[in-house]
C-alpha cells in the first residue's frame, strides 16, 4: 500500500505567534506518529511572517526529540544558501542522537541572483492549456517572471548569502554531500576532507524538484529518490516524474526509481466543512506570489472579507484548483488518482488551516480513511 507522509511548513495562524506555530508543529509530529504517517518533513522558508520554518535542521532536531519512530527530514534544504559541508555537519549532528531516522531532502530553491535576473528578462510565454489526465487536473503553467523581477526578492537573496559569494552548481553540491557522507571527498588537488560529525551518518538522501529540469536529472542520474511537487507546481508534475525516470540509473541506494509526490489537502467530516476550512488558502497563496511572503494564515472570515480582482484570481488559480479539500473519502479518491497518474510510490500531504485542532483532525481523518482503503 502506498504510504502517506507529511510536509509541515510550521504555519503561523492569524493572531498567533512563531512560538504558537512551533509548538503546533511538535504536537502535530507526535500525533502524526500515532496516526501512522511514514515521514514528517519540515520546509525551509525565509522572510515569511506566516511561516516559522526558517531553519529546518534546528526544527528537525526538535521534532526528532519529540518523537520516537517516525522518519524526520527536510523538504527541502535550500542548497543555494548553504555549503555542502554545513549541511552534512548539521544532519550528522542530529543523526548522532537519532540514528537511522533522518531524511535529507535537497532542493535548488534559493537560486542565485543571476538565474532570477535571467528569468525576469525572458519574454512572456503563452501558457499551455489546462488539461485533465486520467482524472488529474494539470492546470495552465504559472509564470514566475514577474516574481523574479521583484526588488524585494533580490534583497532577500542577497541577505541569505555572504557578500560576493557564488553558490556552486547544484549537481556539484549533491556530489559533495554524497562524498562527505561516504568519507570519499577529495579536492581537485587530491586532498581528503572528513566531515565530523557527518561522515558515515545514516541519513536517507532525497532530491526535491518542481519540473523536469536539473533536480530531476540529478536525482535520476545518481540513483536517488525524488520528490515532485504537485502542490507547488501542479502544471509540471508529470514532466518532473517523467524526466526523473528517464534519467534514472541504478545505484547502491536504489535499484529502480522511487518517487514521492506532494499534494495540498484539507479533510473534514464532510465536503462543505472542508471547503470552509480551506477557503483562506487562496489569499495565503496570493501573499506568496505577490512577493510579500506568506502572511499568517487567515480565518475563513478574514479571507471572505478580501475583495478579489481578476488579477488576484489569475495569480492563484492553479493552486486553488489543485487543492484537495473534502471529506475523507473525497480526498482519498483524489489522492489515489494523483498516485495512479504520476506513478508515485509514496504521497506527501501538506495541510494548513487556521485552527490547529482542525489541522490535526484533517490528518487523523485522512490516515484512517487511507488505512481502510
Amino acid at each position: 500500500m502506498t504510504s502517506l507522509s507529511i510536509l509541515d511548513l510550521s504555519p503561523v495562524p492569524s493572531g498567533g505567534t512563531t512560538g504558537d506555530a512551533l509548538r503546533n508543529t511538535l504536537d502535530l509530529a507526535r500525533r502524526a506518529e500515532e496516526f501512522g504517517y511514514r515521514r514528517y518533513w519540515l520546509a525551509e522558508h525565509h522572510f515569511a511572517p506566516g511561516v516559522a520554518g526558517a531553519a529546518p535542521a534546528v526544527l528537525i532536531a526538535l521534532v526528532a526529540a519529540a518523537t520516537s519512530t517516525i522518519r524526520v527530514g527536510s523538504g527541502a534544504v535550500q542548497l543555494g544558501h548553504q555549503t555542502a559541508l554545513a549541511v552534512v555537519e548539521q544532519f550528522g549532528l542530529i543523526d548522532a542522537l537519532y540514528p537511522g531516522r533522518l531524511d535529507l531532502g535537497l532542493g535548488r530553491s534559493g537560486r542565485r541572483g543571476s538565474e532570477f535576473a535571467e528569468l525576469a528578462k525572458r519574454p512572456p510565454q503563452p501558457p499551455g492549456p489546462a488539461r485533465v489526465v486520467d482524472g488529474l487536473l494539470i492546470p495552465e503553467p504559472f509564470s514566475f517572471a514577474a516574481l523574479a523581477a521583484s526588488p524585494l526578492l533580490a534583497l532577500y537573496g542577497s541577505l541569505l548569502q555572504q557578500p560576493g559569494a557564488e553558490s556552486p552548481d547544484f549537481a556539484d553540491q549533491v556530489d559533495d554531500i554524497l562524498a562527505l557522507l561516504a568519507g570519499t571527498y577529495r579536492s581537485a588537488e587530491g586532498v581528503a576532507a572528513h566531515a565530523v560529525p557527518g561522515e558515515g551518518a545514516d541519513v536517507e538522501l532525497w532530491v526535491l524538484g518542481s519540473s523536469g529540469g536539473q533536480s530531476a536529472q540529478v536525482a535520476g542520474e545518481r540513483g536517488l529518490p525524488f520528490a515532485a511537487n504537485y502542490h507547488v507546481s501542479p502544471s509540471t508534475v508529470l514532466e518532473a516524474a517523467e524526466a526523473y525516470r528517464e534519467a534514472f540509473k541504478p545505484s547502491e541506494t536504489l535499484a529502480e526509481p522511487h518517487l514521492i509526490v506532494s499534494a495540498d489537502v484539507v479533510v473534514a467530516e464532510d465536503d462543505d466543512t472542508a471547503r470552509e476550512l480551506a477557503s483562506p488558502y487562496g489569499l495565503w497563496v496570493r501573499s506568496i506570489r505577490t512577493g510579500a511572503g506568506a502572511i499568517p494564515f487567515p480565518t475563513p472570515e478574514e479571507a471572505a472579507a478580501h475583495e478579489w480582482s481578476e488579477e488576484d484570481h489569475a495569480l492563484v488559480a492553479d493552486r486553488v484548483a489543485t487543492q484537495f479539500a473534502g471529506s475523507p473519502r473525497t480526498v482519498a479518491e483524489r489522492l489515489r488518482v494523483l498516485r495512479d497518474v504520476t506513478g508515485a510510490d509514496e504521497l506527501l500531504v501538506t495541510t494548513i488551516t487556521h485552527d490547529h485542532a482542525d489541522r490535526v483532525r484533517s490528518y487523523e481523518l485522512l490516515a484512517k480513511e487511507w488505512a481502510g482503503g
